[in-house]
């Protein structure tokens, strides 16, 4: 194997860092020291976060982002301002977009792209070649849009029920009442998961992969293997989830993100960290059936990565036992150790401890006796870099 190349640091590991060596309680040797980095960059984050919160003068990083996108965006407008000018006949049509369809293929014409056309004017390219293919009624494309956005406001959140789908929906600027949105979600069987209803069964969503893994969590080299998963614990606050990326080859959690809600986003950060730090090629992600995993954005962060997904049986715990052993160790030693007040706190002692202890403190059996650091730095020299 190619050895890892050392990488710019994710921003949520950056702000983490930062958060404990604000906190005072260790000297900044020694956070660098925990955190596998150097004194030196440890400063320069504390320098940049000060002036990102407005303590030292300075051009912040969110200054600089939305300079990027003003740029990008100002290299669209012309093509934008092309399509509402040539659109504002249709739009005095009517609001469906179905009366919008035949502009697609005069702009198409004219060569710009339907892409471009069908984001501009807020509909789906799919939806465009349905219509093309076989139009459909007004309240039947609309029907179709509106449990479109239903499936993808539940497929990121799978607690949301009717009501908090018809929120969205009414955020999004779509009229539609909650009867309806009831009667589109019944049809696709789109419940909250703390719904409790008489007769309900529910089953777990069809895999996106196949199981390319079959509970063999061993790997002959790094970045070979991949496993994840979702873990919560409670706060005063309310809940914290956890999202880990765990190597099977040296134990080392490559990446993980952490937030107070469960979404498709939480397991996308976690992957993005993993693959930002570790520059993979072909390696196999391995998860169980949960919604997160299953989602278009995950399954599409893969594919852009070039990763191969994989996926155990519903109900088979042992399917991912070698998560659970870690949730289980993490459970044990931070997470039980006492009441955590706030979702901060939490968040704080779970990276403290998975950089500084779990990566650099805890020998393990199954490597020798070696850390997971040790280990990499041992079967490849060139990880240590990375670490």
């Amino acid at each position: 194997m190619e050895g890892c190349r050392s990488w710019p640091n994710p921003e949520e590991f950056r702000r983490d860092v930062v958060a404990v060596a604000r906190r005072g309680e260790i000297p900044l040797h020694q956070v660098a020291k925990d955190f596998g980095i150097s004194e030196g960059t440890v400063t320069n984050w504390l320098r940049r976060a000060d002036v990102d919160d407005g303590v030292k003068p300075g051009v912040t990083t969110v200054e600089n982002v939305e300079l990027r996108e003003l740029r990008k965006r100002n290299r669209l407008l012309e093509q934008e301002n092309e399509i509402l000018r040539r659109a504002a006949a249709y739009l005095s049509q009517g609001p469906s977009p179905k009366m919008m369809y035949p502009l697609v293929l005069e702009l198409a014409a004219d060569r710009i792209p339907v892409a471009v056309t069908c984001r501009v004017l807020g509909f789906t390219k799919q939806a465009f070649y349905a219509w093309r293919r076989n139009p459909v009624s007004r309240r039947d494309w609309e029907n179709a849009h509106l449990t479109n956005a239903a499936v993808d406001a539940h497929r990121d959140d799978p607690t949301f029920g009717y009501r908090f789908i018809a929120d969205d929906l009414h955020a999004a600027g779509l009229l539609v009442s909650e009867r309806r949105v009831w009667r589109l979600c019944s049809q696709q069987r789109l419940w909250s998961l703390h719904a409790k209803k008489r007769g309900l069964t529910r089953k777990a969503g069809p895999p996106v992969h196949d199981d390319r893994v079959r509970r063999a969590f061993t790997a002959p080299d790094l970045d070979k293997l991949w496993l994840t998963d979702i873990t919560e614990h409670n706060t005063g606050e309310g809940k914290l989830y956890l999202c880990a990326v765990k190597d099977a080859c040296s134990h080392r959690i490559v990446g993980y993100s952490i937030d107070s809600r469960m979404r498709s986003s939480l397991a996308v950060a976690a992957l993005q960290m993993a693959i930002s730090r570790r520059d993979p090629l072909h390696t196999v992600v391995h998860s169980d059936r949960g919604s997160q995993f299953r989602s278009k954005k995950f399954v599409r962060a893969l594919s852009d990565a070039g990763l191969l997904g994989s996926m155990g049986r519903v109900g088979a715990c042992a399917d991912n036992a070698a998560m659970e052993s870690f949730f289980a160790l993490l459970q044990k030693n931070v997470l039980n150790r006492h009441r955590w007040t706030s979702r901060e706190q939490l968040r704080l002692a779970i990276v403290h401890w998975i950089e500084g202890t779990y990566h650099r403190k805890r020998r393990q059996r199954g490597l020798g006796k070696l850390t997971p650091i040790e280990y990499e730095a041992i079967i490849n020299p060139q990880a240590a870099l990375a670490a």
